[in-house]
């Protein structure tokens, strides 16, 4: 799987785990690493090619992240990406300054397409930039290769040494063929072949999970969801009857979700399948508590909790499985990324955990690769496109503190919505829609009578990478009938909301 490889640094950026999947969509493996990597390391993993990521800091700064300068000597191919392109000309003894004009937004930028970077681009194109600094003189051995009206080194090139800076960001989606550049540094520069497949994936992942668990027991935290589904059929094909999946029921899963985990767990697959019921204990934890951080941390302990108290019944388990992807890992912080919250997978494990080791199958891979990664296994397809769920369910959907009353009105209000949106076959063209319950209440009138009674916030995302997304633009007639159904069939409910606002500046839960 990793044969062919290249090294993505992080820097700190808020777009840097895209650049790791518009690579994989060239067919080419990426892995995110911290910016101060060693030389040692990146000789031993031994990329074809190294991309610097973008990151909010200045090379002059106190404490800016530096990589160390051997990484040019290396002769492995090197694209700086915004800050990685401003890194590389200061190591280099180029001249980095301060901007007269910051750029942000999609820009007009001419290109030299005589470049192996820009093979195929015309001369005017347009890409988005987001800058303060910028590369006032180039690196002896480096020339000019792209410019905008405002920012005179906007692309940079050493063909001899194979070392590419470009201040724009081809990674997102408003730089216009912006993945093409990309495909040129990989192919054109890197010299890449473009042969990893989700397949590799698969075959690689099990033979790996039989090498490091044998003959030794493994328990699966299962919760239903794809994540933890897929992970589960990864390892069970890897140790089978080794493998015991236990549910932890939490009581704050959608609306009869734990009797439909069961059913499609007992029936399907050849698993040791144990289910917990212990929704009296989460909402006992969880009493009062409103920030959704401890929601989190208390939820994430409280399942490992669970776990050691299963595994000391069924006897001696020496790993525990979990169904860690990506973009948990990113969001909960690596190098010097922002934290933009934990999640229960990475960040809510207590000092002391019960077990051997944690085994994470699917630590490295995106949503869309995890649900290609379940149809090479042969799941079905109703259950790899399920609709996306946070670990912590439906306590990060309820603002504020979590009563039983507020889970039956989340439970009704988020399947009246999900069924219409599915009556309306629009559940494939939606990425992620659900129901919050706000912790706002207003004044109503139903039945000539005043109520004052809870909201209900609508959020529907489209995405392809779950790392941004836009919110969905769903018909006015499908959201005046959820909006009716909910608030005439649903207690305690008399005011509906729908939520306008893209990933970023939000996320996609509100939690």
């Amino acid at each position: 799987m990793k044969n062919e490889l290249i090294l993505i640094l992080d820097f700190g950026g808020q777009y840097n785990q895209l650049i790791a999947r518009r690579v994989r969509e060239c067919n080419v493996y990426s892995e995110v690493v911290p910016y101060n990597i060693t030389i040692e390391k990146i000789k031993e993993k031994n990329p074809k090619g190294i991309i610097f990521t973008g990151g909010p800091a200045s090379v002059y700064g106190e404490d800016a992240p530096k990589c160390e300068e051997g990484i040019f000597d290396l002769g492995i191919p090197v694209l700086g990406i915004c800050y990685g392109m401003q890194l590389m000309t200061h190591n280099l003894k180029g001249i980095v300054a301060r901007a007269n004009k910051r750029e942000y937004g999609t820009t007009d930028i001419k290109i030299d397409n005589t470049s192996p970077l820009f093979q195929g681009f015309d001369e005017d194109n347009k890409f988005l930039m987001s800058h303060t600094d910028f590369v006032e003189k180039v690196p002896n051995g480096f020339k000019n290769i792209g410019h905008t009206d405002s920012c005179p080194n906007a692309a940079i090139e050493n063909a001899e040494r194979k070392l590419y800076g470009i201040q724009f960001h081809p990674e997102v989606n408003n730089s216009i063929n912006g993945t093409q550049v990309i495909k040129n540094f990989l192919f054109n520069i890197c010299n890449c072949s473009g042969d990893w497949q989700i397949t590799s994936f698969v075959e690689d992942s099990i033979r790996n999970l039989k090498e490091k668990i044998g003959d030794k027991k493994a328990l699966c935290a299962l919760s239903g969801g794809v994540d933890s589904s897929v992970a589960a059929v990864l390892l069970s094909k890897a140790i089978g009857k080794n493998l015991t999946c236990i549910f932890v029921d939490h009581g704050l899963l959608r609306k009869n979700e734990g009797d439909e985990v069961e059913e499609i767990f007992t029936k399907n697959y050849d698993l040791n399948f144990i289910r917990v019921n212990a929704k009296d204990r989460f909402l006992s934890k969880l009493a009062g508590v409103t920030d959704p951080e401890k929601k989190r941390k208390i939820i994430g302990e409280e399942f490992i909790r669970v776990f050691e108290e299963e595994a000391k019944k069924i006897g001696t388990v020496d790993f525990l499985v979990q169904g860690t992807i990506y973009p948990d890992v990113i969001e909960s912080g690596l190098g010097k990324s922002s934290v933009i919250k934990s999640h229960h997978n990475v960040g809510g494990l207590p000092d002391y955990v019960d077990f051997k080791e944690i085994v994470e199958p699917l630590r490295d891979l995106f949503k869309d690769e995890v649900r290609k990664t379940g149809l090479e296994l042969g799941i079905p397809e109703n259950l790899v496109y399920r609709q996306p769920f946070p670990g912590p369910g439906l306590a990060i959907r309820i603002i504020g503190d979590i009563t039983d009353d507020k889970l039956t009105i989340l439970k009704d209000a988020d399947s009246i919505f999900r069924e219409e949106i599915a009556n309306a076959s629009l559940h494939k063209s939606i990425n992620q829609y659900f129901a919050v319950l706000t912790n706002l209440k207003s004044v109503g009138v139903m039945g000539d009578e005043r109520t004052y009674d809870y909201t209900i916030a609508l959020r529907a995302v489209e995405t392809t990478d779950f790392m941004t997304g836009v919110w969905s633009k769903i018909p006015y007639e499908i959201l005046e009938k959820v909006s009716s159904r909910i608030v005439n069939e649903v207690s305690h409910v008399n005011r509906v909301v729908y939520d306008i606002t893209s990933k970023p500046p939000a996320t996609i839960e509100w939690e």
